[in-house]
């Protein structure tokens, strides 16, 4: 789960991080509002979505009058940014961060996340912060610093001293450059974040550290121990369908193909996936139904999947061990009739009590497609979508 940069920084705030002072606003009089409160002659006005990369689209603006914060404001909220986080859909901007302006000096760049490869938490930071920090570490990853953390011992301060000398730091500050990283450490623990990064990490011109931006992530599974966290969840700036699926307690991830998939377990979703692909399609989402598929959480499924419009047929792969292939076959007889499935169904069916779950998918007098093995549900599946595809192609020349 991300959080909002203003969300971030409130809570680095309480770890001894040092912000320009800001308010949220969601209205252009409230952007105004906040700029008077701050004081001053220079202030940011910052969209508030969930991706990195917001100046080079457009939603970050330096105003220098009440005026320009009005008409900053104006022409951000509503607005649709476009970034390489977001994609083509974009994210939506509902509020806004309106930030005292600050006198930089210097930017850094400075990260914590967890490496699941090396089982440790990874200190990353570099004296060359700023919106290119992707392209420095293509081009001269030299100029970035990697220290590992044992999470058994925690941060040490020669490794947070370590850190404040690669960063290019004077003595003046050094001790304040500590207090930051380790605030920093603590909050990545405490509040179960998988992902906490400050670029840029600034010197103002009167040698001050301030975290300028913020940028936080957190295990969805820790959530449930972490609820002033889980308050923070903008839903807005989420998938709709992932959202949807999370209330219901499903695992879905929306992806951009139009096979439709409903598995049970992950690995075997995964595998799904790649033989839809090897097949010459693209899946539609990544949906794991896990081992108690009832017939309501069945339909639930289906209801999901289908509630994508790009979905052109639909692929049901299921290995029962716990579960077994007659209740879901019951599930699926189920779910088609209620729903009234205008798409091509396939389901291939393997496991305990697969006999019976065949012979109830065949006796239910349902146009329902079935495979033996998950090489031919997947061709299956693919044929079925490309003849979807082949009869709209010829409605709409008709038209």
């Amino acid at each position: 789960m991300d959080i909002h940069e203003y969300q971030a920084k409130e809570i680095l705030q309480g770890y001894g991080v040092k912000i320009a002072e800001g308010g949220l606003a969601y209205s252009p009089e409230d952007a105004v509002q906040r700029a008077r409160e701050i004081g001053g002659h220079l202030w940011v006005v910052k969209a508030q979505i969930h991706s990195g990369a917001r100046g080079k689209a457009g939603g970050i603006k330096i105003c220098k009058t009440h005026d320009e914060v009005a008409a900053a404001a104006e022409e951000l909220l509503g607005k649709r940014l476009r970034t390489h986080q977001t994609g083509p859909a974009g994210k939506v901007c509902n509020r806004l961060y309106v930030e005292a302006g600050t006198e930089i000096a210097k930017e850094l760049y400075f990260c914590l996340l967890v490496d699941r490869s090396a089982e440790r938490i990874v200190m990353i930071g570099s004296a060359e912060g700023g919106m290119e920090i992707e392209e420095l570490a293509k081009t001269r990853p030299e100029a970035i610093t990697k220290i590992y953390i044992e999470p058994a011992v925690g941060l040490l301060d020669y490794q947070a001293r370590e850190m404040a000398f690669a960063l290019g730091l004077d003595a003046e500050i050094m001790s304040h450059a500590v207090k930051t990283i380790r605030g920093c450490y603590k909050a990545l623990r405490a509040l179960d974040c998988s992902m906490l990064e400050i670029n840029p990490l600034v010197v103002t011109r009167s040698n001050e550290l301030i975290a300028l931006d913020a940028k936080m992530g957190f295990d969805d599974n820790a959530l449930f121990r972490q609820p002033k966290i889980s308050e923070l969840r903008d839903k807005t700036q989420e998938d709709p369908r992932e959202m949807a699926a999370a209330d219901r307690g499903l695992s879905y991830v929306g992806l951009d193909g139009d096979i439709g998939c409903m598995i049970n377990g992950a690995g075997l979703a995964m595998a799904t996936m790649d033989m839809i692909k090897l097949a010459g399609g693209e899946p539609a989402n990544f949906l794991d139904v896990g081992g108690g598929a009832s017939a309501e959480r069945t339909e639930k499924a289906f209801r999901l999947v289908l509630a994508d419009k790009n979905v052109k047929a639909m692929l049901v792969n299921i290995f029962a061990g716990i579960n077994r292939c007659d209740w879901i076959a019951e599930g699926v007889v189920h779910a088609v009739r209620k729903i009234d499935m205008q798409v091509p169904l396939i389901v291939r069916l393997s496991g305990t009590n697969v006999e019976e779950g065949q012979r109830i998918i065949r006796e239910s007098g349902l146009p329902i497609i079935t495979a033996e093995t998950l090489a031919e549900a997947a061709e299956k599946a693919v044929q079925a979508r490309n003849q979807v595809v082949a009869k709209e192609a010829v409605a709409t020349e008709g038209c």
